[in-house]
């Protein structure tokens, strides 16, 4: 079977940068945030055995999204210096081991993404990420599922449409329909105000979509119908705003995806050499021996 596994190469590295902190190169440059996305890497490339693999990240340019709020995501603080010089060593890192990197300038990563498990038909794609605004990708007919870290970097939770009803309430596509009425304050937009979660989920339940909510405004009990009309401008942003992209304009190529080598010379050399990493340096080795040798099994 073929299996893609999709990074969120932003969201993996701000977990490590927090989960390992001190960690540095010989040289005393900054290393965590590599040194634990290339332990998940590792991590799920054994537990979830892929044979496609790819990274997506953000551009250090403002997306759409800025431009229909400009204060999205305003109330975050910048990237920390030490956590922001590791991105091109990761880059260096993937480059040596084969793995193909896609953004786009105007868009998040997660739009990258959205595109990617959107196009792409194989016969399983999981994605790996930290931010649960992704499940809304999860889709259980074309077998789209997220693997999520739950605890440090080493153990995760593999989300399919039950999981994902579980842990958000609604089914992955109502995502967008939720935050619409709920709003994200990590990302600075409100919804609705005075609407919360429970009633959101019961109103979802009942219409399916936000478009639907208001086809029937009038069935609505009168104090909650008074706050949907006053703020539909409001919801309407906002459900644009949590909606993730799956048409972005980017070329990609599948068979760039499966030659992956883990245990390069290329990356030997880059972590012994540079980022020092003695412990992940036997832990690719032994994992490109086993690969090795699952591959050569395959062909008897």
């Amino acid at each position: 079977m073929s299996k893609l596994i999709i990074f969120d190469g932003n969201a993996l590295m701000h977990r490590a940068f927090h989960a390992i902190p001190g960690l540095t190169t010989p040289s005393g440059e900054p290393i965590n945030a590599v040194y634990g996305l290339v332990s998940m890497l590792i991590n799920v490339v054994e537990n979830l055995k892929p044979t496609h693999l790819v990274f997506c990240f953000d551009e250090k340019v403002p997306t759409f999204r800025s431009k229909l709020l400009k204060t999205y995501q305003s109330q975050r603080p910048p990237t920390h210096d030490d956590l922001s010089s590791q991105f091109q060593k990761a880059r260096d890192f993937l480059k040596a081991s084969n793995i193909p990197v896609y953004s786009m300038g105007g868009f998040e990563a997660d739009d990258v993404i959205g595109t990617l498990a959107t196009k792409i038909n194989l016969d399983e794609i999981v994605i790996v990420t930290g931010d649960r605004d992704i499940l809304q990708l999860v889709d259980d007919v074309k077998d789209v599922k997220l693997y999520m870290p739950i605890s440090g970097l080493s153990n995760g939770k593999l989300y399919g449409e039950t999981e994902t009803v579980e842990r958000m309430g609604v089914n992955p596509s109502q995502i967008p329909d939720y935050k619409a009425l709920v709003g994200d304050p990590s990302d600075n937009y409100f919804g609705i105000p005075g609407i919360g979660p429970k009633t959101a989920i019961a109103l979802l339940e009942k219409y399916k979509t936000l478009s639907r909510v208001y086809e029937n405004i009038d069935k609505i009990a009168e104090k909650l119908k008074e706050k949907l009309i006053k703020e539909k401008g409001s919801a309407d942003l906002s459900y644009k705003l949590a909606t993730i992209i799956r048409n972005v304009p980017f070329e990609f190529k599948i068979e760039e995806m499966n030659v992956w080598k883990l245990d390069s010379k290329e990356v030997v050399n880059l972590f012994e050499k540079v980022f020092g990493f003695k412990t992940l340096t036997t832990r690719i080795k032994k994992i490109g021996e086993k690969i090795d040798h699952e591959k050569q099994a395959s062909l008897f």
